[in-house]
């Protein structure tokens, strides 16, 4: 697949070499982690004001999230059933490079988030060229509609999920005499943000890819309604991994707005294939 790809831009290319294809690639790539070099460098050097406004904002009790979910539980007629208990733990480090070692790992974490259009952009202009003009018409504002959905699915894993695993983790005692305290480690947090922040993130293109897969070729919305089942079992699978808490309702929260996704996607996947056969008719007649 490699292989075809480069010599459809050798095609259009010049007859570039495939020496020339890597060394225009390694360009981009460079450019890449220069952006996310950049943007990790404004974070590390304002890095105690991210931590304590962004990072750490699902370890306050004044975190914007928790105040939301009362305030829907009330408004709702539930109580306090969807109220959340802010988690109350201090981190610790246990080796004397680890909060540098983790500032660090935090900053290129989030450069690497602020750059991701950028990042898609770059990959974007070097397969360009190898598409056809069909291909070309079916991906307008696909940069766009990446990064939406990327950012979309960061923030509900921020705002959502983060509040709501970190206060069960935090809250679950395995003795009722409170004979074990949790003190995680600060890379440990920081592990578990970026897993759920990034997994939700990646999680969410899922409309885009049915699309692009549906314009390739490669798959039907009769397809992607015969698998539902299948995709049922395949999300719940993945909202496990992506939530750190055994909880079923952490769980279920992933899940519903995954498999509306995917839901979405049979709906984008149904709407390309019928402007193919659209298209497809008036070209015979």
């Amino acid at each position: 697949m490699e292989n075809g790809l480069f010599n459809r831009l050798r095609g259009t290319r010049k007859e570039m070499s495939f020496v020339d294809h890597l060394e225009e690639l390694r360009w981009h790539i460079v450019r890449c982690v220069l952006a996310i070099l950049g943007f990790a460098v404004i974070i590390f050097i304002k890095i105690q004001w991210v931590f304590d406004n962004l990072i750490a904002g699902p370890l306050s009790p004044k975190f914007i999230s928790y105040r939301a979910f009362c305030n829907l539980s009330n408004w709702l007629g539930l109580g306090n059933k969807l109220c959340l208990e802010p988690p109350k733990i201090t981190m610790q480090t246990t080796t004397v490079t680890g909060q540098f070692l983790g500032a660090f790992s935090l900053a290129f974490v989030g450069g690497f988030i602020i750059a991701f259009p950028y990042i898609f952009w770059e990959i974007w202009r070097f397969v360009k060229p190898a598409l056809k003009p069909k291909e070309l018409n079916a991906s307008k504002f696909v940069i766009f509609w990446v990064s939406f959905f990327f950012f979309l699915g960061s923030a509900f894993g921020y705002l959502v999920l983060a509040p709501f695993t970190f206060s069960f983790l935090a809250n679950f005692h395995v003795s009722a005499l409170n004979l074990v305290e949790t003190k995680p480690t600060f890379n440990d947090y920081l592990d578990n943000l970026t897993t759920i922040i990034l997994g939700v993130g990646i999680a969410f293109e899922m409309p885009v890819v049915a699309y692009a897969l549906t314009r390739i070729g490669i798959i039907t919305p009769a397809f992607l309604r015969k698998s539902r089942k299948y995709a049922i079992v395949i999300i719940l699978i993945i909202a496990a991994f992506i939530t750190p808490s055994p909880d079923w309702y952490s769980q279920t929260i992933v899940f519903v707005p995954l498999m509306s996704l995917y839901e979405l996607g049979v709906f984008v996947s149904a709407r390309a294939y019928k402007k193919m056969q659209i298209k497809e008719k008036e070209e015979w007649s």
